[in-house]
């Protein structure tokens, strides 16, 4: 009877083992291919000879290491020879055997490579010694099983997902829903996957489908139904009469395949899909990709609705190294060379627990596993380079997915979750066998990773894993804005953070903060979490962190500042991310990730304190400030309409109406949005202020916007709006400045290196899109705002829309520290350099602000004002030059401090100086 496949696999990686590293004065062919054979239970009596002679084309002798007649000769060769002249070698031999003596197949080999060549079917297959254990089925011929023929495989990437996101879509349309049809997929992808990595035999459920089910799909259902239970049931317990093939199925265990399911249906199109599904070569797949490539097996508006921003390997490293990985290996690196040592953290390891409280489809536990495993590979090889030796591989491999649990809000994230940590623990015990010499596979599966079903922010995270146990928490929350949360969502953040102040302006993120810093009070547990980069820009700020650092003692340990947040999946979502690790403890070991780029590669910074806005400075909150904290003029909103559009006119507009009322000239006002400014457009309202009644009932086309004015406020649902139904001439909100002011834009591109902004006089009328700094105003104060150092305090605590800068009055004007003590001369020399930068601006009458500003297209002169602006403000704060954009954080929030401090003793000093 011939050896099973795993008897077979476990031969083959001893073999590996005992003749890897062999020298050319070691390599012997003969016992080679005794070892070789015995494999595969072979006796080399069975083998028709060893330096087989037999005559060549040119009549000399020639001598064929090893012959079976009639099915493979072998050519062996020393290390590094040429095996394509082994090859022709072989083929010469042929000439000289008898038909029935013929091999079927040619197999050379230098002890290190192998190729076999097929001669009927004229293909070859290639591979390594150490890859010998994942190529044996290639040779089954020998032991009497019939050849296979197997498809040409593609890696099984994101075509994968779309293959079975078709299966799921047109098991949905037939009426298969909900939990069962989520089960039903991962046990698909649990086969898929096992047969292409030698937990099923190769191809063992290919064939399945293809040998034992009809091709209109009929019987598929039934049969995998029949499948899935004998994949639920030990050996020793199956039926004795069971079809052989399904008999040759492990058993697996786990519960996976433990519930009854109703039976699906078929046809042939769903039967080809699952079959090209086959085809595909599964152990391509990194588990730690499953949720980015099964997103598209997922309702997009449900993956919408929860936030889902799928992670690729490379961002989760970023998160999981600073927070336990780097100082793991540092302590090894130490240890690796002390057998006691290394036992002692071999069992540290063992006892480390981790959760993430949203864990998706497992990406960030399947990776912090497959590190954790890999780690523990190296203990192994170091004690085992000591002089320990291994017996059973089984025993010591103390590392297991039930170090890990997860609370995931959908159920087929969840079981996809499971099954991911299944998978990566099976190739890493692929990779210490193949080390260590001895097949290991965990079946039937004893113990699984912990993932809950349920809502995070409601549960319990005590009863999925308690604290005294737990050493990290980690993860990738939703990413929904404030502004897109459910009512359910809202309802959970306000409990959540036991309703405090302003909890409407918070995203969703913010609940696993501060659900994460309830729990780990008292404890060592250390935190890291993915999120947007609104929590530390904007008014969130102040909210979330002021709870974080005063409630909760919260200490941040090291921070990512903003970069591109990038993933595997199809659409990849673009968002811009921070990462930000904390605990209940303070540490001395703090690290703050900066990117020159945010699309870039990050450079790591130490600090001494990292405060909410991941600065290098003490622990400062930038509260709404109605009033300036330095002695500068005050900023305002601009103008708002309020008046679904009917008050404001276009440039074709304009001049229609004036050729039907041309009194209404003196009634129409140049108007300025941002828009127009950065782009250098026009655009015009109606500014009705001081019109006479009698002289509106002259004009009757303006009259009849004046009545939709009315008409359109008085169907607000908003009372505030309906109120102002009674002053429809005039704008909603006025504020418009009188004498010169400074026009700032609300929103700004990330990508210029200054927010554009100009001088303009009360004639204009001023948009609610743009804020003004009032009449008392000047090149100085212009100077200051167009600076890199007050664009350093923009980019650091404003506000975002997307990714473009969000100024504000309250968070970034009001709270600018100022100059302290600027001398007539500094002011004087920032008044010259601003001139410039305006006089430059003119030199190019047809470009816009969003051309002169554009980084790609700002003209060198306007680049060289401003870098002559930014020295004269830089000197105007300090002598010393300012090195990084951190390095002026750092000042700024120190002169913050110390402004803010003087207005709590209520001491306001002049900080601006105006002229």
């Amino acid at each position: 009877m011939p050896l099973s496949w795993n008897e077979i696999k476990d031969r083959a990686l001893q073999f590996s083992k005992e003749w890897a590293g062999t020298t050319n004065e070691e390599a012997d062919a003969k016992p080679f291919l005794v070892a070789f054979f015995n494999i595969f239970g072979i006796s080399n009596k069975r083998v028709s000879s060893f330096e087989h002679r037999v005559k060549k084309l040119d009549n000399k002798d020639g001598y064929i290491d090893l012959l079976w007649k009639g099915a493979i000769l072998i050519e062996m060769k020393s290390r590094g020879k040429d095996l394509l002249k082994a090859y022709e070698q072989a083929k010469g031999y042929l000439h000289g055997l008898k038909e029935h003596e013929l091999p079927k197949y040619i197999l050379v080999s230098d002890f290190e490579i192998f190729r076999l060549y097929d001669l009927e079917d004229n293909k070859t297959t290639e591979f390594k010694l150490n890859e010998l254990v994942q190529n044996v089925q290639h040779f089954g011929f020998l032991i009497g099983y019939q050849k296979r023929v197997y498809k040409e495989q593609d890696p099984a990437n994101i075509k994968a997902a779309e293959l079975m996101g078709k299966l799921h879509d047109r098991l949905e349309e037939i009426g298969y829903t909900g939990h069962p049809l989520e089960l039903y997929l991962v046990r698909m992808l649990f086969c898929l996957f096992a047969e292409d990595t030698t937990i099923f035999n190769k191809q063992q459920f290919q064939e399945y489908i293809e040998q034992r089910t009809n091709i209109d799909g009929s019987d598929l259902a039934p049969k995998l139904q029949e499948l899935f239970q004998v994949l639920n049931t030990p050996k020793e317990k199956r039926f004795k009469n069971l079809d052989e093939q399904l008999a040759e199925f492990p058993y697996v265990n786990g519960k996976l395949f433990e519930e009854i399911l109703p039976t699906a249906s078929f046809d042939t199109k769903m039967r080809q899909s699952l079959l090209e599904c086959c085809y595909l070569d599964w152990s391509k797949i990194s588990p730690a990709i499953f949720g980015s490539m099964f997103q598209s097996v997922m309702n997009p508006k449900e993956r919408r609705n929860l936030g889902a921003h799928y992670t690729s390997e490379s961002n989760i490293l970023k998160l999981i190294k600073p927070l336990f990985l780097d100082e793991l290996w540092a302590e090894f690196e130490t240890i690796k060379d002390n057998k006691n040592k290394l036992t002692e953290f071999h069992k540290k390891l063992s006892t480390l627990r981790f959760l993430d409280p949203a864990c998706g489809c497992g990406n960030f536990l399947v990776i912090t596993y497959r590190e954790l495993r890999l780690l523990e590979f190296e203990v192994l090889k170091a004690l085992n380079k000591s002089g320990k030796a291994f017996l059973d591989v089984s025993q010591i491999l103390w590392i297991n997915v039930d170090q890990f649990s997860g609370i995931e809000y959908e159920e087929f994230p969840a079981r996809i979750a499971e099954v991911a940590m299944w998978l990566i623990d099976h190739q890493m015990n692929m990779l210490v066998s193949s080390e260590f010499g001895q097949y290991f596979i965990r079946l039937p599966l004893q113990k699984a990773a912990n993932i809950i079903h349920a809502d995070a922010l409601e549960t319990d995270w005590e009863k999925v894993v308690a604290k005294n146990e737990l050493s990290y928490i980690l993860g990738n929350p939703p990413f929904i804005g404030s502004r897109l949360m459910n009512q359910t969502q809202k309802y959970g953040l306000i409990k959540v953070f036991e309703n405090a102040k302003n909890i409407g302006e918070l995203d969703y993120v913010t609940g696993w903060y501060v659900k994460a810093a309830k729990y780990i009070q008292k404890t060592k547990i250390k935190v890291a979490f993915v999120s947007t980069n609104s929590i530390v820009q904007g008014e969130q700020t102040n909210i979330l962190w002021g709870q974080m650092l005063n409630k909760y003692k919260i200490k941040i340990h090291f921070a990512h500042r903003t970069f591109k947040w990038t993933n595997e999946a199809k659409g990849k979502a673009a968002v811009y991310c921070v990462i930000i690790g904390f605990a209940n403890f303070d540490t001395d070991n703090k690290r703050i990730f900066e990117y020159e780029n945010i699309k870039g590669e990050a450079h790591e910074i130490k600090a001494k304190n990292i405060n909410p806005y991941l600065i290098d400075a003490k622990d400062i909150l930038i509260e709404k400030r109605r009033i300036p904290i330095s002695d500068v003029p005050k900023i305002v909103f601009g103008n708002m309409p309020n008046d679904g559009g009917n008050l404001l006119l276009s440039e074709e507009e304009k001049h229609e109406l004036l050729k039907k009322e041309p009194h209404a000239e003196k009634y129409i006002k140049p108007m300025v949005s941002a828009h127009e400014f950065l782009n250098g457009k026009k655009r015009w309202c109606l500014w009705l202020i001081d019109i006479e009644p009698n002289e509106l009932r002259k004009m009757p086309e303006v009259f009849a916007k004046v009545k939709a004015v009315e008409k359109y406020r008085l169907a607000s649902s908003r009372e505030a709006t309906r109120k102002l139904s009674k002053t429809s001439t005039l704008f909603g909100e006025i504020r418009q400045p009188s004498g010169k002011y400074i026009l700032i834009p609300r929103v700004s591109s990330e990508n210029r290196r200054y927010i554009p902004m100009g001088f303009f006089d009360d004639t204009i009328i001023v948009s609610d899109t743009c804020l003004s700094v009032n009449t008392t105003a000047n090149l100085y104060h212009f100077g200051i705002l167009q600076s890199e150092m007050h664009m350093a305090w923009v980019k650091t605590v404003c506000g975002r829309l997307k990714s473009d800068f969000r100024y504000s009055n309250e968070i970034v004007y009001n709270n600018f520290p100022w100059a302290e003590n600027p001398t007539d001369k500094q002011i004087k020399v920032i008044e010259t350099a601003a001139q410039k930068v305006l006089d430059v601006r003119e030199q190019f009458p047809n470009s816009s602000l969003a051309d002169l500003y554009d980084p790609l297209t700002m003209p060198p002169a306007l680049v060289k004002a401003h870098n002559e602006l930014d020295k004269a403000v830089d000197l105007a704060y300090r002598p010393q030059p300012f090195t990084s954009e951190a390095n002026r954080m750092e000042f700024l929030f120190g002169l913050y401090e110390k402004y803010t401090a003087d207005l709590f003793t209520k001491e306001k000093i002049k900080k601006g100086r105006k002229k």
